[in-house]
This record gives C-alpha cells, sequence and structure tokens, in this order.
C-alpha cells in the first residue's frame, strides 16, 4: 500500500491549504473560519517519483466538551495510528499556544516521524521567529507558506526521504477481490460461506467489521484474496472514531483490489451510498461487480429481478456495464456464480486489441456512424491504438480531438463493448491530436 501522511493541528493553521498545496488540486474546502474542516479528507500526491496518500485531518481540539470539537479530536488520534509520517502544522504568527503543546505531548510518544511543519512563513522576519517552535521537542522543522508554497519543496524533499523503500510492483497471479458495501448488508457473511468456516465475527449489529480481513480462497483451481472491509456509512452517520478508520481502510482496500464486489442488501435497496462507491471503483478503474444479497428475503414474482435491476440501471446509466447478480449469503445460494462473474471481469481486464485489429474496428464503425462536422470541417478520426491493459487505456489520433462530441465518444466505448468483453471493466479512452 502507499504510505500515508497525516497533516495535524490546531484549527486555522492552514492544514487545508498545505494538503490542497501537496496534492495539486483545491479539494478541501479552504476558509479563515475556525473548524470548517470537520472531517479527515484523503487524497493521493507524488513528489520524486514516490506516490503517497495524504490525510487532512479537522482541527485538534483537546478537553472540549463540544460534540463536533470532540470528533475532530478522536479523527486526529485515529489519523496518526493510520500514518507513516505527520505533518504537524503549527502557525508563526500565533506562535506556541496551549493547543500546540498538548498536540506536541501527543505526537511525541506516538513514536511516528513527525515534521514540523510552520506555516504562514512568508517573509524573512516570520522565517526566522520559526525557530522558537523547536522548544515543541522536534528536530524535522520547515518554516513554509502553504499558500505561495514557500519551502513546500524542502519539506517534501525530507518527506519521501522519510518513506520505507517502496516495494516492487509484482504482477499478480493471485487476484484481490474487495467486498465492500454499507454496515450489515451481509460482506462477513458471504465471506463466510465462501470459506465455509467463520473466518469474520457476523451479527446483526451495523461495523461490526472494523478493519479489512484478508483471506486466501481457490476455486477452480485459481486462488483469490477475500478482503472482507468494513462497512462504509455515509458521513453524517459517522459516530465511532474507529469509523473513519474503518473507511480509510476500505478506500485503500479498493485502491489494490482487482475487482470490487459491491454488496447490496436487495430488501434495503439501492442507495445513494452505493454509488459513490461504484464511483470511487470506476475512479480507480478497477473491475466492478454488483451483488443482491438476502435475494431470498425478496417477495418474488416474474419480472422482480429484472425490474430491480433496471431500476439500478436507471440510476447509474453510465456504468451501464456493470453486471448484476443476486445471491443469498445464508443459504449459500448462487455465492460461487460471483466468482465464476469475477474471473471473467478480470480476463476482460486483461484483454489486449492489437492495432491492426483495432484500427479494422475504427474503419468499421465510421462506416456505420461516420464522424460528425465541427466548425464546417468534418473531424477525422486517423487511427489507434492499446497503450495498457488491467485496465484497458486506448488513444485514439484525429484531427481537432478537442471537438469531437461527447455522444460520439461514447458511441466508440459502446461499439468497443459490443465487440469486444469489456464487461465490468472501466475503459479509458484518450482522444490526441495525429
Amino acid at each position: 500500500m502507499l504510505p500515508v501522511v497525516s497533516i495535524v493541528g490546531r484549527p486555522n493553521v492552514g492544514k487545508s491549504t498545505l494538503f490542497n498545496r501537496l496534492i495539486g488540486r483545491r479539494k478541501a474546502i479552504v476558509h479563515d473560519l475556525s473548524g470548517v474542516t470537520r472531517d479527515r479528507h484523503y487524497a493521493s500526491a507524488f513528489w520524486n517519483d514516490r506516490d503517497f496518500s495524504v490525510i487532512d485531518t479537522g482541527g485538534y481540539v483537546p478537553h472540549d466538551a463540544d460534540v463536533m470539537l470532540t470528533g475532530i479530536r478522536e479523527q486526529v488520534h485515529i489519523a496518526i495510528e493510520e500514518s507513516d509520517a505527520i505533518l504537524f502544522v503549527v502557525d508563526v504568527i500565533t506562535g506556541i499556544t496551549d493547543l500546540d503543546l498538548a498536540m506536541a505531548d501527543i505526537l511525541r510518544q506516538s513514536k511516528k516521524t513527525v515534521f514540523l511543519v510552520v506555516n504562514k512563513s512568508d517573509n524573512e522576519e516570520r522565517r526566522w521567529t520559526s525557530s522558537e517552535f523547536y522548544s515543541l521537542g522536534f528536530d524535522n522543522l520547515f518554516a513554509i507558506s502553504s499558500i505561495s508554497g514557500t519551502g513546500t519543496g524542502e519539506l517534501l524533499d525530507a518527506l519521501v526521504e522519510a518513506f520505507p523503500p517502496p516495494r516492487k510492483s509484482v504482477e499478480s497471479e493471485f487476484p484481490k477481490l474487495a467486498i465492500v458495501g454499507r454496515p450489515n448488508v451481509g460482506k462477513s457473511s458471504y465471506v463466510n460461506a465462501l470459506l465455509n468456516h467463520d473466518r469474520s465475527i457476523v451479527t446483526d449489529i451495523a461495523g461490526t467489521t472494523r478493519d479489512t480481513i484478508n483471506s486466501e480462497l481457490e476455486y477452480k483451481g485459481q486462488r483469490y484474496m477475500l478482503m472482507d472491509t468494513a462497512g462504509l456509512r455515509r458521513r453524517t452517520k459517522v459516530k465511532e472514531n474507529i469509523e473513519f478508520y474503518s473507511t480509510l481502510r476500505t478506500m485503500r482496500s479498493l485502491m489494490e483490489c482487482d475487482v470490487a464486489v459491491l454488496l447490496i442488501d436487495a430488501v434495503q435497496g439501492f442507495e445513494a451510498q452505493d454509488i459513490r462507491v461504484l464511483s470511487e471503483a470506476e475512479r480507480f478503474n478497477k473491475g466492478i461487480i454488483i451483488v443482491l444479497n438476502k435475494w431470498d428475503l425478496v417477495e418474488k414474482e416474474t419480472n422482480t429481478f429484472k425490474e430491480y435491476t433496471e431500476a439500478i440501471r436507471n440510476r447509474i446509466k453510465m456504468m451501464h456495464y456493470v453486471p448484476i447478480i443476486s445471491i443469498s449469503a445464508l443459504n449459500r445460494k448462487r455465492i460461487y456464480d460471483v466468482l465464476d462473474l469475477a474471473g471473467r471481469v478480470i480476463e476482460n481486464r486483461k484483454r489486449k486489441i492489437s492495432t491492426s485489429e483495432l484500427n479494422t474496428f475504427i474503419e468499421k464503425i465510421k462506416q456505420e456512424r461516420p464522424m460528425p462536422f465541427s466548425r464546417g470541417h468534418q473531424l477525422k478520426l486517423n487511427y489507434g491504438t492499446q497503450v495498457k491493459s488491467s485496465p484497458p487505456v486506448f488513444s485514439f489520433f484525429m484531427n481537432k480531438p478537442k471537438e469531437l462530441p461527447v455522444n460520439y465518444r461514447r458511441y466508440i466505448e459502446n461499439k468497443l463493448r459490443e465487440t469486444y468483453d469489456f464487461e465490468g471493466v472501466p475503459i479509458t479512452m484518450v482522444f490526441k491530436p495525429k
């Protein structure tokens, strides 16, 4: 997994501004009002050939009975537990406060690599003043301005140098299936049914699985890694600090897996949280399967399954390629059909189309539907090539790629899926000038 870096500190010292600086885009809300960051944000960053994850926490406020501030404090503790390195942000303008001292005490006890970031050091006088923060007991001190970027390069150089050596990437013959979904949809029950023993604790209490539990399974001569992840809640319903940690772990499992198996409680139905998980899996270019669990509890008529799946597809029209299957983990009905489907999705994800075959395909679809005109000139799609598999990535070369209508892009993707089997697999298409 990628190294994880947490940005911690009291409110209004510029943590979110630093977070946005590190990840290169404005993801966290930045505002002068103290405590705007209520939850942890996490994203990927890159520096000196190293990828890593960054967590932006809410402001640390100890000994405060306010529920919001208590929740923020708990988030910070969990972020520290999850991190490989910590950026402890302080404010050179206000100087050392009691909250900074309280935070420093906790961080010194954490035995994690801590970088003391003295923010808002945007002139020479403030950079000189930053030396007073050495009294907090940390040797790695960096005076920066997260707004202008001053000093962030030196900070990042030291940060990535402190990471453990990168793990060599090995083409795995051991596919990973992440079993994801909302709490209490039956993820652990399903894994236990596959394994024929109680590997995970199964109860009716939502959120029993707090961490990702990996189990090995062999099926039809193929070994799989089953990743039973913690249940994902909507942000407003996360009340226990440990669930923030579980949510991050689930997202990291999505990043690491080959196929995301989204379990849905067929009785409860398909909810917005399920769409968010599907979107994350698609963003990570993972294979995707939707599994309707507890199908035995649904009152059925002749077309119940068809109507149920159509209702789901109407809510995820841009993800029509995702297969849907129904099971009952409790009664063990069709539980292995999911593995058969996952095996096909994995093969689809590996599919490689030769350049000559792809260009024959391009000529055929252009005859069926000629390229559109733009500003009086016909667009011309010259040729294409598949530059990557697992996941599949295609590059197409044409005269005016920026003017290609969205509907024609979709036409190409639909024809690719119709001609070659990419069921359950996101396709990336890049259009470049000739």
